[in-house]
């Protein structure tokens, strides 16, 4: 480790800004005078409009202008937003109905934006709002996840966007029919909303014809390479840029209207427009995540090992395709989707639908916590019907050290694990051999206890290059240039602790600068998990051209040859020089020679392949079977994220993660009425964990180091949240077990809880 990282766990240096007040958000740093947006949503969920008229809208006191879709399309503007298009299993290629920026000729979710107003103040642009007459001709609201009801889109006349397909499915069928014993179970994954502490918000201006766009992003230059299409710019004339940004969660990854609309309105009134959402407002127009159901198969031989494994899953796109929607459920979903299990023989089928709803994409994981979560509750079940305890049964059908590098049935190739030994630990860390003893006196008292059990593994996307830029600043400082976005995770501190371990330069005098299109002009953004690895694997490559341009430089100074210096990461050294400077030192006499060319380095690097982050999660949680009440007792955490650069900021990922699990396990569950109206569209309705609400979670490391990057890393932003989902629904449907409940969905609210216990008596009394 001393060569990649030291594994301290410094705290994080942009903690101190955060907590005193002194971050950059997007909303503080707005230029003065800026004009203010506020949008015009459609209150209904489908209709056909048939009136719009803004004039007095235009007219009321402070405002500048009132743009329609209409007014766009006048401008010029390519109105259709970007949404991702798979290929159905016949080949064809799925649904792609045009999205456009603001509504055209019909409106498809309650939230819609149908209009922007700009006004001096926010106060005179919500007021003005007010003046709209707008008439719809209503449609039938589609609600439910399946084929028919009222159509959206042309595009798909029974509302379905997609049917995809991977792997071989009649193989899957005959290994299915020759099974000794057939595990089924219907898996519903609930929506949620995002909720980032920080809404989203942008502010756009122009200057001689140049567009500049500021929004908390995660990631500039997917939103650069939008606004340039959707002004037919060039790229030259476009600069996007993310100042500190409160959470994103993949939820701000993707374009969003509001951006064009306040760039569009800026160009129209030659003065600066901000934007800033509400909560209510975020809850109805950001995307939302999970909201699918499955049916999932596990076939077995005698001997309780798969042979085969098949998933139908049947998700909920929303209204339009979203930028990468349509690959949430279905390629990413794929990417895990035999877990850490051998088998060979699967087959996995989903539909997606178009429904009178929000947008669903990318949220923490994006696809493989559904993934996850739908096998390790049907492996829970399998090991309930075949009488073979949860942990063994998942020894048996464990990928074994020997078999790697391992290709999966999907076509992932696992570089390296070790799953027995981590849930061995697991196991020990969270003493489940007491488990019994603490069931039996929660029963004493009236209350239910179960223990659940998830083995998870993800896979990292994202661009596997990246770049890094390394200045040596006039004052003695150093700037490294990154193409990620920090949202929240401590990039600051981890990029220049690792910069400073692999120079000796002080982490101190380090300055990480992130999100400007004009200052870097390539990069991958954050989500995935990517980050560390992507970007550190940048960061190698740029000390190593570095240090050779260095090294040739002293051979002149020291009077050696190139060849006999070496630098041990803080000093270079010969054994015919008394000279040992650091790279600062170094950088210092480069430019007393005027060597401007050796203070400032870049360089790409591209990963050979991904990294797959393993780990357990085991808790437990008790029932109150009178009021249905959920708590989570203990939770405890077994990680193989590889070598860690900052351990403490690992466990804060984890913890983080596990919080987003345990809000949707237990508590968080959008829910709309049949009309399509959102009736969880604030915090008195849609309820987070809080902290009263989250048990001690411990965490350890048991690294395999990774063989597909030098360093041995692997992603853990994500890692938290695909865990969690199965360990707590495992734990609550174990604890329900024997009261004759067979079917535990979250959230498990305590009125559903109730409901479930209830349901079971009733069974059980017949």
């Amino acid at each position: 480790m001393d060569k990649f990282g030291k594994s301290q766990s410094v705290t994080r240096t942009e903690d101190l800004r955060f907590l005193t007040g002194h971050g950059r958000y997007v909303d503080d740093i707005a230029p003065v005078g800026a004009l203010h947006a506020f949008f015009f949503r459609s209150p209904v969920a489908h209709g056909v409009i048939t009136e719009l008229d803004v004039s007095d809208a235009a007219q009321a006191d402070g405002v500048a202008a009132v743009l329609t879709c209409a007014d766009l399309e006048a401008a010029g503007m390519d109105i259709a937003m970007a949404g991702a298009v798979i290929k159905n299993r016949d080949g064809t290629k799925a649904a792609g109905p045009m999205r456009p920026i603001l509504a055209k000729d019909r409106v498809r979710y309650v939230g819609e934006p149908v209009a922007v107003i700009v006004a001096e103040t926010l106060a005179q642009a919500r007021d003005a709002a007010e003046l709209i007459v707008f008439d719809v001709d209503d449609l039938p609201a589609k609600m439910d996840i399946g084929a028919g009801g009222e159509p959206l889109h042309a595009e798909a006349p029974d509302n379905r966007a997609f049917d995809w397909g991977l792997g071989d499915e009649a193989a899957t069928e005959a290994a299915f029919q020759a099974a000794a014993r057939v595990v089924s179970l219907d898996v519903g994954d609930n929506r949620i909303i995002v909720n980032s502490l920080e809404p989203r918000g942008c502010y756009a201006e122009w200057t001689d014809g140049r567009l500049h766009v500021a929004n908390n992003g995660q990631g500039v230059w997917v939103h650069k390479g939008f606004l340039t299409k959707a002004f037919g710019l060039e790229e030259e004339q476009v600069r996007v840029t993310n100042p500190d940004t409160g959470g994103g969660f993949g939820m701000k990854a993707m374009t969003y209207p509001e951006y064009f609309c306040a760039a569009q309105a800026a160009r129209v009134l030659g003065r600066p427009v901000r934007w800033m959402s509400e909560r209510t407002e975020a809850m109805l127009t950001d995307n939302g995540g999970r909201d699918l159901t499955s049916l999932a198969e596990l076939a077995f031989d005698a001997n309780n090992k798969i042979t085969a494994y098949r998933v139908h899953t049947k998700c909920n796109l929303g209204a339009y395709n979203s930028q990468y929607g349509q690959g949430i459920q279905t390629q990413l979903f794929s990417r895990v989707l035999m877990g850490v299990y051998d088998v060979q023989t699967t087959y996995l089928r989903c539909e997606g639908f178009y429904t009178n709803t929000t947008q669903v994409d990318a949220y923490r994981g994006a696809g493989r916590p559904e993934a996850i979560y739908v096998l390790e509750r049907l492996i829970d079940r399998a090991a309930r019907e075949l009488g073979v305890d949860p942990w063994e049964l998942r020894r048996i059908n464990f990928i074994k050290p020997d078999q790697f590098p391992y290709e999966s049935a999907t076509g992932e190739t696992y570089d390296v694990g070790d799953f027995d030994r981590l849930l061995t630990r697991v196991a020990k860390e969270a003493d489940a051999a007491g488990f019994a003893s603490r069931r039996a006196a929660d029963a004493k008292r009236g209350l239910l206890r179960g223990l659940g059990i998830c083995y998870y593994i993800e896979s990292i996307l994202g661009d596997p290059s990246e770049g890094a830029h390394v200045v040596f600043e006039d004052t003695g400082r150093v700037t490294i240039y990154v193409g990620t976005q920090s949202n929240g995770q401590g990039h600051e501190t981890v990029y220049a602790q690792f910069l400073s371990d692999q120079t000796g330069i002080p982490a101190d005098r380090i300055d990480v600068v992130q999100g400007d299109s004009d200052l870097i002009k390539q990069g991958g953004g954050t989500g995935g998990s990517r980050s560390v690895t992507t970007q550190n694997n940048a960061t190698l490559a740029t000390v190593a051209k570095m240090t050779e341009a260095f090294v040739a430089f002293l051979a002149d100074e020291m009077g050696v040859p190139a060849a006999s210096i070496e630098f041990d990461d803080e000093r270079f050294r010969s054994d015919g020089s008394n000279l040992t400077p650091t790279m600062l030192e170094v950088a210092e006499m480069a430019r007393e020679k005027g060597r401007d060319d050796l203070l400032n380095h870049q360089e790409r690097a591209t990963l050979p392949a991904r990294s797959f982050p393993n780990g357990c999660h085991v808790t437990e949680v008790t029932v109150d079977p009178d009021t249905g009440i959920v708590v989570t007792e203990i939770y405890t955490v077994v990680d193989d994220f590889g070598n860690l650069i900052n351990p403490m900021l690992a466990e804060g990922q984890v913890h983080g993660g596990v919080a987003q699990g345990l809000g949707q396990a237990v508590q968080e569950r959008v829910v709309y009425d049949e009309d399509g109206q959102l009736l969880t569209a604030s915090f008195m309705d849609y309820a987070l964990p809080r902290a009263a609400d989250l048990p001690h979670i411990t965490f350890m490391s048991e690294p395999v180091p990774s063989t597909a990057n030098i360093m041995g890393m692997k992603g853990c932003g994500e890692a938290g949240t695909v865990g969690a989902l199965a360990a707590i629904a495992n734990a609550v449907q174990d604890a329900l077990w024997d009261h004759g409940v067979r079917q535990a969905d979250m959230p498990f609210t305590p009125h559903r809880v109730w409901e479930m216990l209830n349901e079971g008596r009733a069974i059980a009394a017949e």
